[in-house]
């Protein structure tokens, strides 16, 4: 056999699975890998747990594994171990030191001097002893149980040694002094026995008593007992911020918020009862020793949180030990801006070397006393604002003499107040000046805006200026912010999608809604007299039309406002002509319809669509008034209502407003039928009659571009308006003209749907004709029916019924037939 017969044959004898054949199984072999691993993995996870029920133990020795026996588990524990022994200690320490009060109170009688101090110090003795042993068998929450046992029974100590040796000293003084050798004591003794956690903490809380107590026993003044309020809260803070023990930061921590709260509190009331500049001085001293403790604590805290609240803290005291001392010693009106002063002063810290979180705490604490301030003024200037709205009752009842008695015309004057101006002015300076650039830019100037608008708001009423002097300056002030606005949307990003957009059209909302309510108070103000009132409606007329005319808007919502204002007023103005004039309400609906005239000439000139709807809704608003005031006489009131629909068929001209053609049709039908009701018509015709022609005339349009348009939609209504009031009319009617003129008619509409196959006419005209005809036989047929015998109409129902089944077939088929007759009219 030649060597390549071999070579070949062998090649294909060699044993290689297929791709498909390997594949599966690869596939097999893993899968019992992973079933194994989980078995194993579950092994582990039984183990684990035998390990944590069973303890700490030594390792057992190797030997066969045997798999977890099955059946339920045993209930686990509810409660730890150490948990358990902590609460048996606790209980046993506290029992025993109950005990032992008692002992000292009540059995203390029974025995002699050499015992009961025999007795006390063995007991005292053992009990501070103990705990070394205990902690060094490990046992150290039984060390702390009997060393809290020990501290309380030095307690109790003190007080034997004072009732039986030293009862003649003072108890408050004796206390403060064992008080402060307790803690001597107990810091020494946690020193000593450095595992144990109860008695550092504990000789802090004894720290609480020695200042205030000695301050108490020596008949210190409420200053004094203050200040060692004080200092014990310092202390505390010192021993919170150095000690690296947690249990005693955190007591010393509790302690010196308490305390200083406290001394807070007291330094407070000591301020406002001051009687004189000497005692607000010291009480500014209290507190002026407060600020500093929270803001050294502020400096040293290691929280940026607790940091920040510490350094606001220190703030507010700050500004109130100083406003306290300016309190006493300026007049009760200036004590406001002097507090506030302070407050300012404090600012300047944000570009020193103090840590950030102190600055930040300084500048959030001069932020609050300026709220506070601003909110001072709050009252007076809801009362310039609303008071003159009360002139609405007693319009042209009298001209006050000056700002004061125009805007206090239901409300007393708020004195004390008149330092209101300075206070917002010199927080609006401090908007405009700390905010020079970023984000919050926007917000700060719209603010400084609104308390300088505030300020020239109340001035005019707080330095009593003459009336006609006062709306000079709140007109001057309306004029400047509609000047503001303008500026500010002329140079700012008209884009109002992106964030910096919408803060840009901040500061130009801002203004322009100050300049309306600026104007509603103007005009409110002004009700008081005739003069002022015609004076200042045509003169914001003419400001705000001017403003909406400006090309300098970047903001459309901006130019409607304006325009919609300028209407508005121009409303007002109209109807405060007329009433000077002593014209009747229906004479001066005349004149406002002027304004919506106006509004539908400008509209479409405006450029911007949303400035024409703003006018030609406040027309349409200008237009519904003059209805309203024209109802009193019918013959006028149809007059406006014609010129109304005058007004909205021109404006039905432009291609955008083809609907409100609708509405002037309903105003001209209106006008007719409120003219006939002047004229004391009764016929319902007179008042179809003019809605039916032009409905007809309106329907024959639209067949005349649409032929595939229903008859019934051209033609129904306007046939309907008429026929059926007619037809109702004629029922009740006993004259022969009516039911003659409404059947001819009706016979003329059937005949012109049988000319032009239309289903409309044919079926209303035919209708109409034949209740008609039914009406002017219905005497006829009442006489008919008397004469007639009882018998005699069931005797034709019944040939009636058989005529009728005898030819039921060729009834049906003249029915269908007559069917597609009308199914085929249009």
């Amino acid at each position: 056999m030649p060597w390549h017969v071999t070579r070949t044959t062998l090649r294909g004898m060699t044993n290689i699975p297929p791709p498909a054949e390997e594949l599966r199984i690869l596939d097999h072999e893993l899968w019992q890998l992973d079933a194994r691993r989980a078995q194993l993995l579950a092994r582990r996870t039984w183990l684990l747990d035998v390990l944590r029920s069973a303890g700490p133990q030594t390792a057992p020795a190797h030997g066969p594994a045997t798999w977890p026996p099955r059946g339920p588990r045993p209930p686990r524990p509810e409660a730890t171990a150490p948990g358990v022994q902590n609460v048996l200690l606790v209980l046993g320490g506290v029992l025993l030191t109950i005990a032992a009060i008692a002992f000292t109170l009540v059995s203390w009688g029974d025995m002699g001097i050499a015992g009961r101090a025999a007795v006390l110090g063995v007991v005292t003795t053992a009990a501070l002893a103990a705990p070394v042993p205990l902690l060094k068998r490990g046992l150290r929450s039984t060390a702390e149980s009997v060393a809290g046992l020990g501290l309380a029974l030095t307690i109790l100590d003190a007080y034997a040694l004072h009732e039986v040796a030293l009862s003649s000293l003072d108890g408050t003084g004796y206390a403060a002094t064992a008080a402060a050798l307790l803690a001597a004591l107990w810091t020494a003794y946690g020193r000593v026995l450095g595992d144990l956690r109860l008695p550092l903490p504990a000789a802090v809380v004894a720290t609480q008593l020695p200042l205030l107590l000695w301050a108490v026993a020596a008949d210190a003044g409420d200053h004094t007992i203050t200040a060692a309020l004080l200092v014990t809260a310092a202390l505390d803070a010192a021993v919170a911020l150095t000690t690296p023990v947690r249990p005693v930061r955190i007591v010393a921590a509790a302690g010196a918020y308490g305390t200083g709260a406290l001394g807070v509190l007291a330094a407070g009331l000591l301020t406002w009862d001051a009687p004189g500049p000497s005692a607000a001085a010291r009480a500014a001293a209290l507190l002026a020793l407060a600020a500093a403790i929270a803001l050294g604590a502020a400096w040293r805290a290691p929280e940026a949180r607790a940091a920040l609240g510490l350094a606001s803290a220190g703030g507010l005291l700050a500004v109130a030990a100083a406003g306290g001392v300016l309190r006493s010693a300026l007049p009760g009106v200036w004590t406001v801006p002097a507090c506030l002063a302070c407050a300012i002063a404090l600012l300047p810290v944000r570009g020193t070397w103090l840590p950030e979180a102190v600055r930040r705490g300084l500048f959030l604490a001069s932020t609050a006393v300026q709220a506070l301030a601003v909110a001072w003024t709050l009252p007076l200037v809801a009362l310039v604002l609303l008071g003159p709205a009360d002139w609405a009752a007693r319009v042209w009842s009298g001209t006050p003499s000056d700002a004061r008695e125009a805007v206090t015309v239901s409300a007393p004057w708020m004195s004390g107040t008149e330092s209101a101006p300075l206070v917002l002015t010199a927080v609006a300076a401090v908007l405009a000046l700390t905010f020079r650039g970023g984000p919050p830019r926007p917000f700060a100037l719209s603010g400084a805006l609104l308390l300088a608008w505030s300020t020239a708001l109340i001035l005019p009423a707080i330095t009593q200026l003459p009336y006609p002097a006062a709306l000079l300056v709140h007109g001057a002030t309306t004029v400047a912010t509609l000047t503001a606005a303008s500026y500010t949307s002329a140079t700012g990003d008209g884009d109002c999608t992106t964030p910096e957009g919408r803060r840009a059209s901040l500061l130009p909302a801002t203004a322009l809604c100050l300049t309306l309510l600026g104007s509603l108070q103007l005009v409110a103000l002004s009700l008081a007299s005739e003069a002022a009132t015609l004076t200042v409606l045509g003169s914001l007329t003419a400001v705000f039309a001017s403003a909406a005319v400006l090309p300098r808007w970047k903001h459309p919502h901006v130019r409607a406002v304006t325009t919609a204002a300028a209407l508005a007023y121009a409303t007002a103005l109209a109807c405060a002509t007329g009433a000077s004039l002593d014209w009747r309400p229906q004479h001066i609906a005349l004149l406002v319809l002027v304004v919506p005239a106006v509004a539908a000439v400008l509209a479409p000139r405006l450029g911007d669509r949303t400035t024409t709807v703003s006018a030609e809704i406040t027309g349409a608003v200008a237009g519904l008034l003059a209805i309203g005031l024209a109802t009193a006489d019918l013959p006028v009131l149809a007059l406006v209502l014609a010129l109304c629909g005058v007004i909205g068929a021109g404006t039905a001209v432009r291609a955008d407003r083809r609907r409100v053609g609708h509405a002037a049709a309903a105003l001209f039908v209106l006008a007719a039928w409120v003219r006939l009701a002047a004229w004391e018509v009764g016929a319902p015709e007179a008042y179809t009659l003019p809605v039916t022609v032009p409905a007809l005339l309106l329907g024959y349009v639209r067949r005349s571009r649409d032929a595939e348009a229903s008859s019934w939609t051209a033609y129904g209504p306007g046939l309907s308006v008429t026929l059926l009031p007619s037809l109702l009319a004629v029922w009740g009617d006993a004259n022969w003209l009516r039911p003659l003129l409404l059947g001819a008619a009706a016979l003329a509409v059937t005949l012109v749907g049988v000319r032009h196959r239309l289903r409309a006419p044919l079926i209303l005209g035919g209708a109409t004709l034949l209740l008609t005809a039914l009406h002017e036989l219905a005497p006829y047929i009442a006489q008919a029916m008397g004469a007639v015998p009882r018998w005699a109409p069931p005797a034709l129902a019944g040939l009636l019924l058989l005529a009728l089944g005898a030819t039921y077939e060729q009834r049906l088929r003249d029915a269908r037939r007559l069917r597609d007759t009308l199914s085929k009219l249009r």
